[in-house]
């Protein structure tokens, strides 16, 4: 983790925050309310495997909302996410 002054191989070879969501990563859904930045440094900071973050269309009653969608590789960290999700 970067505030524990750990080094990440997949930080040092650019692999860490993907641009593709993966089908084997586990997804949470966000309302546009937090600002992706804050969201993605937070990560970047707490957290060390692999990781998405873009946005998603959800149609419900046929209207299109548009939230974040925060895909994980590993489980924990899921978890992890979901408890600090009101730093945000």
């Amino acid at each position: 983790m970067l505030k524990h002054g750990e080094i990440n191989p997949l930080n040092v070879h650019g692999l860490r925050q993907l641009d593709f969501n993966p089908p084997h990563f586990t997804n949470i859904i966000l309302d546009t309310l937090s600002s992706e930045k804050a969201i993605i440094d937070w990560i970047w900071e707490n957290l060390q495997g692999r990781f998405y973050v873009g946005p998603i269309d959800i149609i419900n009653d046929g209207h299109y909302t548009r939230k974040v969608c925060i895909s994980f590789e590993l489980p924990e960290e899921v978890s992890y996410f979901s408890l600090s999700q009101n730093q945000f």
